[in-house]
């Protein structure tokens, strides 16, 4: 895919995620209604309703196709060049007022990310990058951070919602919490990817994620400066479930102790 069209389709995403952001605020009393929930995930209307704000916008504006959490391909055969949309990463703290939650947009080319976008809506932050352009927090570029030692490091992670949480799989996974400063969850893969992108953390790893969580976040991570790869030192990261997004000086000894945590 050339340039040209990357950045006037980066331009195109930007438009759909805050306009969905803009409904996700302006709309909360009526879209934090459950419509579906379990002991480890829930759905609320606004992920429906925002999903169907970005897809008329996008279908409006841009020849793709679409893959979305909701409701799945708006085609039968994506092709090689698709949009893949999260509408509310973070629906749980969306339902809870907790202010970690964002729209996730990205176009895939030839099963790689060439852009992304994720608008954190509580705080009107923007987060952008792609294969033509700077990866940037509202027009400014960002880059990962540079600490090389995990012991004066922030990890982000989560629990899938497939866990084993049996003593071994827990005791292996407070094994590798010891070796860093701070471990954080805010139950919002896209979210996390941005932090590392922005330098705020220094790695996000986590098992048991699916396209639309990661596209749009990995792809602003790398261009920042961020390596990426599946568990194996892999970086064909989107075959499969679980992936490491790390600066560059803390990804070898990352790569070195990293396993999945859970037996699924």
């Amino acid at each position: 895919m050339d340039n040209k069209k990357i950045i006037s389709e980066l331009a195109l995403a930007k438009v759909a995620a805050e306009k969905a952001g803009k409904y996700l605020i302006d709309n909360k009393e009526i879209l934090n209604t459950s419509i579906f929930s379990s002991n480890t995930d829930i759905k609320l209307k606004a992920d429906i309703e925002s999903e169907k704000v970005i897809k008329e916008f996008i279908a409006s504006n841009s020849k793709y196709p679409i893959l979305a959490e909701e409701s799945g391909k708006s085609v039968t055969n994506l092709g090689d060049t698709f949009w893949v949309i999260d509408p509310l990463d973070g629906t749980a703290n969306y339902s809870r007022n907790l202010p970690i939650c964002c729209v996730s947009i990205a176009l895939i080319y030839k099963f790689k990310p060439v852009l992304g976008v994720i608008y954190d809506f509580n705080n009107q932050d923007l987060y952008e990058g792609s294969q033509s352009t700077n990866a940037c927090l509202n027009s400014k570029k960002i880059s990962v951070s540079d600490i090389s030692d995990k012991s004066k490091g922030i990890l982000l992670t989560g629990l899938p919602n497939s866990t084993d949480f049996s003593d071994s799989s827990l005791i292996e996974y407070v094994k590798d919490f010891q070796n860093w400063r701070k471990v954080r969850m805010i139950g919002s893969a896209a979210m996390a990817a941005a932090f590392v992108a922005s330098g705020k953390v220094d790695v996000y790893k986590e098992k048991g994620t699916f396209l639309w969580d990661v596209a749009a976040g990995l792809l602003i991570a790398q261009e920042s400066g961020a390596l990426i790869s599946n568990f194996n030192g892999d970086p064909k990261y989107l075959d499969g479930d679980h992936f490491i997004c790390s600066s560059p000086k803390v990804y070898k000894s990352i790569l070195k102790s990293v396993k999945p945590y859970f037996n699924n």
